[in-house]
């Protein structure tokens, strides 16, 4: 009686193991509905067509700026600084990174981790930008006068929405900030 108990213990066993196995490796994974494909340098399109680049990696904005994410892709900002005004300006700009996108917004913040700063910026419409919304906006802070590297927050509400994005200002090829 117990050799066949444990006949059928080990014969149960061995099925089970056979069955739950390991996948196959040729069984290419599947993606998530609606992702994206990267490229081996990390960008992407979106299922709107757009290529957008990996996040955390946007790299020079077409001001010369920083660019951040703001809102999952949708929107992006991009600081610049002007040490001699001692003035942070931010552009709103589209998916792609480039086109401004002009809000209805009186003003949105910024703040600076080192030194610890608050700015209000206040829409400086650009001329191609419509009545009454702006893609640029401009504030004044004594600490922007010191020539250095910045990380942030930059925070503001589009069409009811409040968006938030980080950023890290790093040295560009030919100048520092």
């Amino acid at each position: 009686m117990k050799l066949s108990t444990t006949m059928f213990t080990l014969l149960a066993t061995a099925c089970v193991l056979s069955f739950a196995g390991c996948k196959d490796a040729g069984t290419p994974a599947t993606s998530a509905p609606g992702a994206a494909a990267s490229n081996e340098d990390g960008t992407h399109v979106h299922d709107d067509g757009t290529e957008h680049a990996p996040h955390g990696a946007h790299g020079v904005g077409p001001h010369d700026g920083t660019i951040a994410d703001w809102g999952g892709g949708k929107y992006h900002v991009e600081f610049t600084v002007d040490h001699d005004k001692q003035e942070g300006t931010v552009y709103i700009l589209g998916a792609d990174e480039k086109s401004p996108v002009p809000i209805e917004a009186e003003s949105i913040d910024l703040s600076i981790n080192d030194p610890v700063m608050q700015v209000s910026l206040k829409a400086a419409p650009q001329s191609s930008d419509p009545a009454g919304k702006a893609s640029r906006f401009v504030g004044n802070h004594e600490s922007l006068g010191v020539v250095q590297e910045y990380a942030g927050t930059i925070g503001g509400v589009v069409d009811g929405t409040p968006y938030s994005g980080d950023f890290t200002e790093e040295a560009h090829g030919d100048h520092e900030h």
